[in-house]
C-alpha cells in the first residue's frame, strides 16, 4: 500500500500573471523549483490565499531570477496578479517507509531570494 504525503510547498508566493488564453499550467521561476524539488511537468495543487480557490495543474519552468509565478489556462480565471498562493507537491510513499520531511520554500514579495524553511 502507498500513502500520499506533502513533499514540498512554495509558501505564499505572489502571482505575477494570469493568462486564460494559454494552454494551461503554472509557470514558476527555476530558482523556486530547484530549491523545493518540484519538477517541470509535475502535477501540483495551488491554493489561493485571497479567495480560497484550490486547483490542480502542471508545472513549467521559467528562467531563474525572473520571479515568475504565472497561472495559465482556465485556472487563470480563479486568481488575480498580486494574490498570494501556496503551491503544494505531494509524494507517494510505500506505507512501510518513513515519509519524507516536506521542503517548505518562502521568498520575498517579488518571488526572489527563496529560502528553505525546512
Amino acid at each position: 500500500m502507498y500513502r500520499c504525503f506533502l513533499g514540498a510547498k512554495l509558501h505564499r508566493v505572489v502571482v505575477t500573471a494570469a493568462d486564460a488564453d494559454y494552454v494551461g499550467s503554472i509557470a514558476i521561476d527555476l530558482d523556486l523549483l530547484e530549491l523545493s524539488g518540484i519538477m517541470p511537468g509535475e502535477r501540483v495543487q495551488v491554493a489561493d490565499l485571497a479567495n480560497g480557490e484550490r486547483f490542480e495543474t502542471y508545472v513549467i519552468e521559467r528562467p531563474a531570477g525572473s520571479g515568475t509565478v504565472s497561472i495559465n489556462g482556465a485556472a487563470a480565471l480563479l486568481v488575480r496578479p498580486g494574490d498570494k498562493v501556496i503551491v503544494l507537491q505531494y509524494v507517494w510513499v510505500d506505507a512501510r517507509e518513513t515519509p519524507p520531511s516536506p521542503r517548505v520554500v518562502v521568498a520575498d514579495e517579488m518571488n526572489l531570494h527563496p529560502r528553505l524553511l525546512t
